[in-house]
């Protein structure tokens, strides 16, 4: 048998799949301190918010887009199915029972005959196509390759979907310490308010004053309406990747509690084999190559075997006995002679598709390039700029502490003091920005790369055939 598969296997026709050979960087542009082991790992609980990792936990379980990706697994897998059963004989079987009625004028008519009779028949059949040129293989391959491709969507989705629950959690508790921080200086604000309305009543401070500080404490209220209005938004996103109604989020840490996880170590040539993305488009090639091959077979004869056997009796009484038996086998080959290009052009078909689908994989290459070392110098950037950030906002605290003395002792106007205070209220929310964008960036560089913590993730969400049986 495995004799016989091998020849058949040989005579197929159209190319053999070759990966295509490219040129891959020997490293990324940016030089950074990585660790090996965390490109394995479930990088998420790096950041030790026990929450998050729930919420993860949830996401996997729950999104809808996964088990859309996992239903579309079972999809291709059925097509799969029903591409190799054509390998195989296929077996059937028939059964009628007919009154009839014939011609008493037709040819051979008998006029004493009965023109009425009843008919019964039962037979069973089998037909096998066989392989010689590599048809059925060929299509096989095409539908393996396109039920790999499937199930790297499915990865992909999960990454996606991991990615932005945790950058979401991250940027929703960004927005609670932008929202705590306008809320303390909205109260900062209120009660600086209040002296003034009383030190203008006393004519101490002029209505010029008075009218300052009224305007920044509306400023900082405008500000918090819009920050909660933000915070509501991130939890219904958040909610709906959870597979859920929109609703409120439970909060582990606070955003600077947050641990910082290392950066992974990867080689640029790991891409091939560890994005999602990127295996699934070279998985669509191997289909399209093989779709090559397919189209080629129709020129070749096509050949098969068939047989019945059964029985055909006036008495059902009679369709088992020896008398009734019916039985055929015949062998059958056919052949394209002219077709005016019919075949042709699924040939030209079949090989422009492999000439997009190749130009998409080495552009899907290519794009994960550029995403890897984005992420490598966003995050490297990012975190010299929010700790550059961070040492101006304590120089403006102090600014404004010193302006605040210098109003006190009548050595500077409000003016001043207002001013240093905006300074400090803006660069507080921008900080916390930027630090906000240091862990992002960070995931966006797992996101990136790829690696052994898809698997990881992929254990922890539901199977192609869990999400059939409605678990």
């Amino acid at each position: 048998m495995s004799v016989a598969a091998a020849v058949l296997a040989a005579c197929a026709v159209g190319p053999d799949y070759e990966r295509p050979d490219i040129d891959m960087p020997d490293a990324w542009r940016v030089d950074y301190a990585s660790s090996a082991e965390l490109i394995n790992k479930p990088w998420w609980q790096s950041f030790r918010d026990p929450v998050l990792d729930e919420l993860i936990e949830i996401a996997l379980q729950e999104n809808q887009d996964i088990r859309i990706a996992a239903a579309r697994v079972e999809q291709f897998l059925g097509a799969l199915r029903s591409t190799r059963s054509r390998f195989f004989p296929q077996a059937d079987y028939s059964g009628t029972a007919s009154r009839n009625r014939v011609s008493e004028e037709g040819f051979a008519a008998s006029p004493s005959a009965d023109p009425y009779f009843t008919q019964y028949e039962a037979a069973g059949g089998a037909a096998w196509q066989i392989d010689l040129f590599g048809r059925i293989r060929r299509q096989t391959e095409a539908a393996q390759a396109r039920v790999y491709a499937t199930e790297q969507a499915r990865r992909g989705v999960i990454l996606s979907v991991v990615t932005a629950v945790a950058a979401s959690y991250v940027n929703l508790l960004s927005i609670d310490r932008q929202l705590e921080i306008s809320r303390a200086t909205l109260d900062n604000y209120a009660g600086t308010l209040k002296i003034f309305e009383m030190r203008y009543s006393g004519g101490v401070v002029s209505k010029v004053e008075l009218s300052q500080v009224q305007s920044e404490y509306e400023r900082a209220r405008a500000q918090v309406p819009n920050l909660e209005a933000q915070v509501e938004a991130q939890e219904n996103l958040i909610s709906i990747l959870l597979g859920r109604d929109p609703g409120p989020i439970l909060r582990g840490s606070k955003i600077g509690d947050l641990a910082r996880p290392g950066v992974p170590s990867s080689l640029p040539s790991s891409l091939l084999d560890r994005r999602p993305d990127v295996v699934q488009a070279e998985q669509s090639l191997i289909a399209a190559n093989a779709d090559i091959g397919a189209a080629k077979s129709l020129y070749y004869p096509s050949i098969s075997i068939t047989g019945d056997y059964g029985g055909a009796s006036e008495d059902l009484n009679d369709l088992l006995d020896s008398s009734a038996r019916q039985w055929s086998i015949a062998g059958n080959i056919t052949g394209p002679i002219f077709t005016a290009g019919a075949i042709a052009g699924q040939v030209q078909s079949a090989e422009a598709a492999r000439e997009a689908a190749l130009q998409t994989y080495e552009l899907t290459v290519l794009n994960a390039l550029r995403e890897v070392n984005d992420a490598l110098i966003a995050s490297q950037k990012s975190l010299l700029s929010y700790e550059a950030l961070a040492r101006r906002v304590e120089s403006l605290r102090e600014y404004a502490r010193l302006s605040y003395l210098k109003f006190e002792n009548g050595a500077a106007s409000y003016l001043e003091v207002l001013y240093a205070n905006n300074l400090l209220f803006d660069s507080e929310l921008i900080a916390v920005q930027a630090q906000a964008r240091t862990f992002t960036n960070l995931i966006d560089i797992y996101k990136a790369m790829g690696g052994g913590w898809v698997g990881e993730a992929v254990g922890m969400a539901p199977t192609p055939d869990e999400v059939m049986s409605g678990n």
